[in-house]
């Protein structure tokens, strides 16, 4: 099986990784990186679908990079909050071309995407070191906001991801909010992998989740809420594989992975004997905890049967009083990376929206062509599909596809309705993937 690219090629990616102000991000310099990283994420999937040698995510661990991707997505996060938000209330701001904005909105949900599929290992937990509690505190501000939302009744509904105009920074706005749901899906695996090593992560990390973040009672409500999983038209829908898909009636009671994750943080997080000293089993702890008692019935153990040791657990505890846990003098570790993005820039937001406005987000037209170029060679269909060695599923019913866009040759499909009935939704993709190549080809003519 190809690689994306070569060791060699990945150690020299990751040893140039450098953290970006918030100023330059989107910069030239800083898109370079991003092509790096997307491909590192792309092969860093590959071996690990392929149960090949993880090499991206060795080079990560021995080279102590895995801080530096922390540091990069938490500063797209804050740029999104704070710069972007600028952006869409300038009405006069109507760049050319709206990609290289789209691209460091990506951006975040490509680095929680490489670290999801290397932070299933120790030693890359590990090697996070003082930034495992700034992943800590960012995994569990998606986590929160996802509730939120469904708690509030804004969970995504057919028409709110139907693919928004990318060409529009009203649009990009749309797209923004889309892509939460995935990168908080993904940051609640990263958060399970997390407690799986916890014991050799030190006790700050283990009370920044028990006690700063009461972690046991936010994942009670993403059990009840259950965001991934919603009724559209008296069907059943849960997002599976980045889509919405229909579940069918004989597989509605099958544990999601989604579910298998909260299910698995809650054991590490309770029925651990370390765990179990440090977390305060107060009123309302317990009664949020013991709404558990309903969810766990015996089809859910028959998948997970780990989860009858949790469900005894939880009978002992609606009959007992825990004591309290033991105040031990603990130094609490603060998210350093969060912190120094926001002291450095506070108050600046408003001159770095404008340099931004004026001199990254208003390419010329050669800048143009040559950003549309490294796009296409990034996303070259023809090579993604040689790594792959399955056959191509249909977007919208999941069946053994034959066909594919003619307009960006990117998606595939069993047959035309199905198409149809998925373009609201590829719309998306196919504007950037085609306006990417059409670029190209007059570049090079």
């Amino acid at each position: 099986m190809e690689n994306v690219i070569l060791f060699q090629e990945a150690e020299g990616f990751i040893q140039a990784l450098e953290k970006f102000p918030l100023k330059e991000v989107g910069s030239a310099r800083w898109f370079h990186q991003h092509e790096h990283i997307e491909k590192l994420n792309m092969q860093a999937v590959l071996d690990a679908s392929s149960n090949r040698d993880e090499f991206v995510k060795e080079l990560l661990v021995s080279l102590g990079k895995i801080p530096t991707l922390v540091h990069s997505m938490i500063s797209v996060e804050i740029w999104k909050q704070k710069i972007f938000s600028i952006f869409c209330k300038l009405q006069d701001f109507n760049p050319k071309s709206s990609t290289a904005l789209y691209m460091v909105i990506y951006h975040e949900a490509t680095i929680m995407n490489l670290l999801e599929t290397i932070m299933y290992h120790k030693d890359s937990c590990e090697a996070a070191e003082d930034a495992v509690v700034d992943l800590v505190d960012y995994c569990h501000r998606k986590l929160t906001l996802l509730i939120g939302k469904t708690a509030h009744g804004q969970q995504p509904s057919e028409e709110s991801i139907t693919g928004p105009d990318i060409t529009t920074v009203q649009g990009l706005q749309k797209q923004r909010d889309e892509l939460e749901l995935e990168i908080a899906l993904k940051a609640l695996s990263v958060l399970r992998y997390i407690t799986d090593h916890v014991e050799s992560l030190g006790l700050s990390v283990l009370s920044r989740l028990l006690r700063t973040h009461n972690l046991p009672c936010v994942l009670v409500q993403l059990v009840e809420h259950s965001p991934w999983s919603r009724h559209n038209a008296h069907r059943l829908e849960k997002y599976m594989d980045g889509k919405w898909r229909e579940v069918p009636p004989e597989d509605q009671l099958k544990m999601s992975k989604q579910d298998g994750q909260v299910w698995i943080t809650l054991l590490n997080l309770l029925l651990r004997p370390e765990c179990q000293g440090k977390y305060d089993f107060n009123n309302f702890n317990k009664n949020q905890l013991l709404k558990l008692r309903g969810f766990l019935n015996d089809v859910l153990i028959d998948q997970l049967p780990n989860l009858e040791d949790l469900r005894r657990f939880l009978g002992h505890l609606a009959v007992t009083d825990p004591a309290p846990p033991k105040k031990d003098l603990i130094l609490e570790q603060m998210p350093e990376i969060c912190n120094s993005i926001m002291e450095e820039n506070a108050g600046k937001w408003q001159a770095i929206a404008k340099h931004q406005v004026k001199n990254t987000f208003n390419p010329s037209d050669s800048e143009l062509r040559e950003q549309a170029g490294r796009l296409s060679q990034l996303y070259n269909l023809n090579i993604l599909e040689n790594l792959i060695s399955e056959k191509p599923k249909c977007a919208s019913c999941g069946a053994e596809a034959t066909k594919r866009c003619s307009h960006c040759q990117s998606e595939w499909y069993c047959k035309r309705e199905c198409q149809v009935k998925n373009w609201p939704k590829h719309k998306v993709v196919c504007q950037l993937v085609a306006k990417s190549t059409e670029k190209l080809r007059k570049d090079g003519k």
